[in-house]
């Protein structure tokens, strides 16, 4: 991705760290398309293709949490090119100093998330729930950490699923595969990750139901749908 894009590489950067000023005076939709801008062009320097389908099931009002499944670092990337609806992500606390992430989140004004701080976390779910209450769409990686395990899942935490029963929003679940081969793997072949927008959950829909119970569902419907894609390309 880099050397395709030597010539451009120092130019966004440059971008990618005055959009990321908490000074800044760009809207939310005017940095989203600027990363969607930089990483369209990072994709096609790194022979990474994105099929994607299933946008039309994103709820028409913003203020919904999209909960995938979590392969590597590439994920948040993926969602860039494939979807229009500007969006942030909760990270976790780790992975926020990691070189050109550290400054893409930035811009998206991400937020951290310290999982073995209880209080700390709670905090993160509190902002979460209200910045979605006022209309901003978030990325939630309910497995805590990625797979580390291709195409397979982790548990999905329910714990990640109260900021959504928090601000009552719409839970959208989206299958991934293939996403950690961009930067997991040792390959300049072209790679294709599928990323599958599935139909949300509505507040009316889980608003009887506990947090685990929540996960368990998603991570159910995502499971099947990778099940399918597999079965299909065999």
């Amino acid at each position: 991705m880099v050397l395709h894009n030597i010539l451009y590489v120092p130019f966004w950067f440059v971008q990618l760290c005055l959009y990321g000023r908490k000074s800044d005076r760009h809207s939310e939709k005017e940095r989203f398309d600027f990363l969607k801008k930089v990483t369209i062009n990072a994709n096609k320097g790194g022979n990474v293709i994105i099929q994607a389908d299933g946008q039309e099931n994103l709820p028409p009002k913003d203020g919904f949490i999209i909960y995938p499944n979590h392969q590597g670092l590439y994920d948040t990337l993926a969602f860039l090119e494939s979807c229009d609806r500007p969006f942030s992500v909760v990270m976790k606390k780790e992975v926020q100093n990691v070189p050109f992430l550290k400054q893409v989140f930035k811009v998206m004004r991400a937020i951290p998330i310290d999982r073995d701080d209880v209080k700390e976390a709670m905090r993160t779910i509190l902002q979460v729930a209200e910045e979605v209450q006022s209309g901003r769409n978030y990325i939630i990686f309910a497995e805590g950490t990625r797979s580390k395990k291709g195409n397979e899942l982790l548990d999905f935490k329910g714990g990640s699923f109260k900021a959504a029963m928090r601000a009552k929003c719409p839970i959208v679940p989206v299958a991934l595969l293939d996403a950690y081969k961009p930067f997991d793997t040792n390959s300049t072949e072209e790679t294709v990750v599928q990323i599958h927008y599935l139909p949300p959950m509505y507040y009316e829909d889980y608003k009887n139901m506990k947090s685990v119970e929540i996960a368990a569902a998603v991570k159910k419907r995502i499971e099947e749908k990778i099940a399918e894609c597999i079965k299909e390309q065999q």
